[in-house]
């Protein structure tokens, strides 16, 4: 019976606290978590090299595994809150949520995993870079796994088959019996593709060999088929895929291992899985299989430089190219600012540690404002010898420009992390800083493809961070947070025509691409979030899935103009969808909806950030702020869609060519001008589109529960002018549902005065509260749409709000 005794050991300097160590994992061989613990600590110097670096997802069985391989396993990805603050770790933005993922770099990580019965720990074949980023694979897999009636040594003849094919590749292959059924293949890569690239090349590789031996191989996903046949899995090279890691045990019935071993075992007549023992003492006695393969982390020619010096040529720049870090440690790590006049002039940002000066580049120089933060690039870390570099890179080569020492000077670091980093810079007496200045800089995206960072000017009220671990609470709090105004409206286009922009100069104007949405305000505050429509309604409950885009912000607080919208298969905002989300207050409602469709925030604007208000900034001003604190490649649930960097015709040529909506002209001088309608913005649609009211409904012959058209009205001079019919645009479900929708709000009259006759013989009136949109074809002069096409109702817009057509 297992004991609950507890006791502390100490792990590589870690201290970690081990329980129920006579515990039965593995019941058919009375394999306890004191075996597995001491089958880690041996096995850790040839396992951890093929972990190091790779996020590691796990399996877990804290109660054994019982009879039934699958008892009381779960799945973890996250780290979860109990980890050590010792453990590596490292981010992964998924599609709606991110994880943090350890990182089993080290003896007390793999036996912390041990502690928690994780018995299978499972790697992608890509590592995190020194800071972060994700790098490209390092290495290619190819899992063969046997069909119904196919044995391991069928799977052997298969793995030398692609052996060979990967071999006249030029790439070293091993074999890895599985510890489960098949056979793993691992070949070495440089680094030089891309995981999708990479995956291509297996799925190749796979169909190619299915197609020479039909009988014996399949590629294709599908179980059914696979009886009889290997199932080459080239799928596990993709960038979201995971293979269990070499030498981690398996959660089966008896202690497996997935174990690297040689061309020659695998030719064996005898060849099968290997438990912990064999595996254990076969590493004593031949080594890993696999060590060629484990990665180049700790070959000399591979540090921190290898970067930088793969950029440049000693004979082309007079750079400093050094062979080697610097192993000198001196009491003062250095700083220095560089202000580099190359394809645009930005400052390079770089502070010394661990032997190179680790380096940013600010495009809009060193911040001089506690309130305002800045861009801060990741770039290569530089050699510590680039401290008192000065002078012109030649044109051609990386980076070519002057460069010159705007401060330098020695740093005191108050914290370094690979999210975050504080120090203050004690700069010469000649130099730009003026004075010791403390900065923090702080990783601000959780897409570690591409790291982005912000630079903040510290001073005793500013403080960007604190050390509660969540990134909002991280990032600086602004001292006028309370004074953010609420009732803030839009700013609104006025409709016009391409003559409208010709006659200006091309700088006068930028273009964006109209989208087919629905209008909100995105007011942020620390971790809260609100929506508010173009109304002043708060819809904040209708659409949930917003509840966490503060982490997608690089401020504290901020208000951001932007277009719901829901995208169809082909990218494309799809208003249909959209409508489908529209008004809904209900949670049972909402929870449904979102089921269904999903909502993306298009940012094209920004009227304040921590405290302070940029309505008075110009519009290009107020895009560069907005590139400051969105990260324009980031696929969160805040997108930021550049600016379009072409002129008119082509703008509208793109719009077209996508199925937009149309484009958004916009005077780059102009202010932004909260709830009026100005002639700074205006809206180019591809199709003429109007709102309107809905008076009435006329019977439909065919259909008792629809109708055959409904009555508009529209604004005219401030009076509702009759419009004419729609009757097409709908669905027999619309139809029905609108009938539903207006029997709520029926009256006996006509609310207006001007129908006709004819059109109003057998209407059936309602009150004028329900606002729509048509497109049309023209709008005569005495106002009637011609050929109007319904669109679906604006439950986001008031009787108030809606303006003539061509307005």
């Amino acid at each position: 019976m297992a004991t609950s005794h507890r006791q502390s050991v100490e792990v590589d300097g870690r201290k970690l606290q081990l329980s129920n160590l006579d515990k039965v994992l593995y019941p058919s061989t009375g394999t306890t978590k004191r075996d597995v613990l001491d089958y880690l600590r041996e096995i850790a110097p040839v396992m951890l090299p093929h972990c190091r670096d790779r996020a590691a997802t796990r399996k877990r069985w804290p109660d054994g595994v019982g009879d039934n391989e699958a008892a009381q396993m779960f799945f973890q990805k996250d780290i979860g809150d109990g980890a050590p603050e010792w453990v590596k770790r490292r981010s992964i933005q998924h599609s709606d949520h991110v994880n943090q993922y350890p990182l089993v770099n080290d003896l007390a990580t793999l036996t912390w995993l041990g502690q928690l019965a994780a018995l299978e720990i499972h790697v992608p074949q890509w590592r995190f870079g020194p800071r972060g980023a994700q790098k490209n694979p390092d290495r290619l897999v190819l899992d063969l796994d046997p069909g119904e009636g196919v044995t391991l040594r069928e799977c052997a003849e298969v793995a030398r088959r692609a052996r060979d094919i990967l071999h006249d590749m030029g790439l070293n292959v091993v074999p890895v019996t599985s510890g489960s059924k098949g056979i793993h293949l691992y070949a070495a890569l440089d680094e030089s593709q891309t995981s999708d690239q990479v995956s291509q090349v297996a799925r190749e590789l796979a169909r190619s060999l299915e197609a020479d031996y039909p009988d014996e191989i399949i590629s294709s996903m599908k179980r059914s088929a696979r009886a009889g046949k290997v199932f080459i899995d080239w799928s596990q090279n993709s960038e979201s895929k995971t293979t269990v890691a070499p030498y981690s045990l398996r959660g089966r019935s008896h202690p497996t291992v997935a174990a690297p071993r040689t061309w020659h075992e695998l030719a064996s007549p005898h060849l099968k899985q290997l438990d912990f023992r064999d595996v254990r003492g076969r590493v004593k006695r031949r080594g890993d299989p696999m060590a060629d393969i484990a990665g180049d982390d700790d070959e000399p020619h591979r540090d921190q430089l290898t970067v930088y010096r793969s950029k440049r040529t000693q004979s082309k720049t007079p750079e400093p190219i050094p062979d080697a870090v610097a192993l000198e440690r001196r009491e003062a790590p250095m700083f220095v600012i560089q202000r580099h006049d190359a394809s645009t002039l930005h400052d390079d940002f770089r502070l010394e540690h661990e032997g190179v000066l680790v380096s940013w580049a600010l495009p809009k120089g060193v911040p001089t404002d506690p309130k305002r933060n800045r861009l801060a690039i990741p770039t290569e870390d530089h050699p510590l010898e680039y401290g008192s570099f000065e002078g012109a890179i030649p044109s051609g080569e990386y980076g070519a420009g002057s460069v010159e020492i705007w401060d330098s000077g020695t740093i005191n670091i108050e914290k370094w992390r690979d999210d975050e980093v504080i120090a203050t810079l004690h700069g010469s007496a000649e130099g730009g800083l003026g004075s010791a200045r403390r900065f923090a800089l702080f990783r601000t995206t959780d897409d570690p493809k591409k790291p982005q960072w912000m630079i903040h000017l510290m001073d005793d009220k500013h403080t960007p961070h604190d050390d509660s671990g969540s990134r909002n609470a991280r990032r600086r709090r602004s001292a006028s947070t309370d004074s953010r105004p609420t009732t803030l409206r839009p700013m609104l286009a006025t409709r016009g025509t391409p003559a409208n922009i010709r006659d200006d100069s091309p700088e006068t104007w930028a273009f964006e691409m109209k989208w087919d949405g629905m209008r909100a305000l995105v007011q942020i505050d620390d971790d809260s979030i609100r929506l508010v429509s173009r109304s002043g309604r708060d819809i904040t409950g209708t659409y949930p899935e917003f509840a966490d885009a503060s982490q997608e912000v690089a401020a504290d607080t901020c208000v951001l103009d932007t277009e719901l919208v829901a995208l169809d298969d082909d990218g494309r905002p799809d208003f249909g969808r959209i409508q489908q989300r529209m008004n809904l207050t209900r949670p049972r409602d909402v929870e449904r909806a979102l089921q269904r469709v999903a909502v993306t925030a298009m940012v094209f604007d920004v009227l304040e950030v921590n405290g302070s208000s940029t309505t008075s900034l110009p519009y290009s001003d107020r895009r560069e702020l907005l590139d400051e604190i969105i990260d324009q490649d980031a696929e969160g649930k805040l997108q930021h869609p550049a600016a379009f960097t072409g002129n008119l015709d082509a703008a509208i040529a793109s719009s077209r060519e996508r199925g937009g909506e149309g484009v958004m002209a916009k005077r780059r001088d102009s202010t932004y001008a909260p709830g009026s309608r100005s002639r700074d913005w205006i809206k180019l649609p591809n199709a003429e589109a109007s709102e309107v009211i809905v008076i009435g409904w006329r019977p439909s012959d065919t259909d008792p529960r629809g109708f055959a058209s409904l009555l508009l009205a529209v604004d005219v001079g401030g009076e509702l002018r009759y419009a004419g019919r729609v009757g097409t645009g709908f669905t027999v479900r619309d139809r029905h549902s609108i009938r539903s929708e207006l029997t709520r709000i029926e009256r006996k009259t006509a609310p207006i005065a001007d129908v006709p006759a004819a059109d109003a013989r057998e209407a059936h009136w309602v009150s004028a509260r329900r606002v729509a949109e048509v497109t049309y074809r023209e709008f005569t002069t005495d106002h009637r749409f011609r050929h109007p096409v319904w669109r679906g109702w604006r439950p986001d817009k008031r009787i108030a709000d809606v303006n003539p057509p061509g307005s």
